[in-house]
């Protein structure tokens, strides 16, 4: 598979975070991008779209990033999900990986660690 091949889900409450990521996405070549706003809607994106890879903020109302996280684990084991915080990274890195995450960034997230993350996908080893 080849990066502009991927399906991307960006979750984050924050729509500039979900922009910028988004423009950067795009930029690299992937075509089909989707965006939710909080946990709950991630979930139910994910459901309806299979996304190859997701981009999840930690700190949402709603759902939180780690809860979501759960969930789509739970449907899908094989699920790729890239876990996001700017704040207290250390507690929730650990949960995050526990619970299934495939990576975690430290927000904001650089052009190059996206580029990284969705070229390791495309290659099936992130």
């Amino acid at each position: 598979m080849v990066v502009q091949d991927l399906k991307v889900l960006i979750c984050d409450d924050s729509m500039f975070a979900r922009k910028k990521l988004n423009m950067t996405i795009a930029d690299i070549g992937v075509k089909e991008i989707y965006e939710a706003a909080d946990g709950e809607e991630a979930v139910e994106k994910y459901k309806a779209h299979r996304p190859d890879v997701v981009f999840m903020d930690i700190i949402m109302p709603k759902v939180t990033g780690i809860e979501a996280l759960k969930q789509i684990i739970e449907f899908d084991p094989d699920a790729k999900i890239v876990m996001a915080s700017s704040v207290g990274t250390q507690g929730h890195l650990k949960e995050a990986l526990r619970a299934g995450a495939s990576d975690f960034l430290q927000k904001p997230i650089s052009d190059e660690d996206t580029k990284a993350i969705l070229e390791h996908a495309a290659k099936g080893v992130l």
